[in-house]
């Protein structure tokens, strides 16, 4: 190994011109930025989804649906997973608070309603915010009890 040989590795130095530095550099006057234009100026921040002047797709894609803001979000139960969590659990009363406490809904979105899927074998103590009519039936057929929550509305 001599002195003459050594070499520094491959990506440790930067690129030998330096841009923007006068005309005799041979990189200065635009700094290889072209003449004119946005691009060319310091701070430019191209806008996210421009096309260059043409008009972006996502003005070009049509509009469509609704959204509806009022919509009210249930978290749904079928009577035969109500049954399963009564059994997991323990217990003869299912409320929106077990269901909480165990992270099966989040405490958000607390809302919940009783579908009429399945069988019900036990006496259920079942407080829900809304129950349909077949698991209503059901409950009450099995000995049970289906207290419905009433929300109230806030004050406009």
């Amino acid at each position: 190994m001599r002195l003459h040989t050594l070499k520094p590795a491959a990506g440790s130095l930067k690129s030998s011109k330096r841009i923007g530095r006068g005309q005799g550099s041979g990189k200065g006057g635009t700094a290889t930025k072209g003449t004119k234009g946005a691009k060319a100026r310091t701070g430019y921040n191209e806008k996210r989804g421009f096309e260059g002047g043409q008009m972006p797709l996502h003005r070009r894609l049509p509009k469509f649906g609704f959204v509806n803001p009022f919509r009210i979000e249930y978290n749904i139960f079928n009577l035969d997973m109500v049954q399963k969590y009564s059994e997991d659990f323990g217990t003869t009363e299912i409320n929106p608070d077990l269901f909480i406490s165990n992270r099966i809904i989040s405490k958000n979105s607390p809302l919940i309603k009783i579908l009429g899927n399945g069988e019900i074998t036990k006496k259920l103590k079942i407080t829900a915010h809304k129950f349909s009519e077949s698991a209503k039936s059901a409950i009450e057929a099995a000995g049970g009890e289906a207290i419905v929550i009433v929300r109230h509305e806030k004050a406009n």
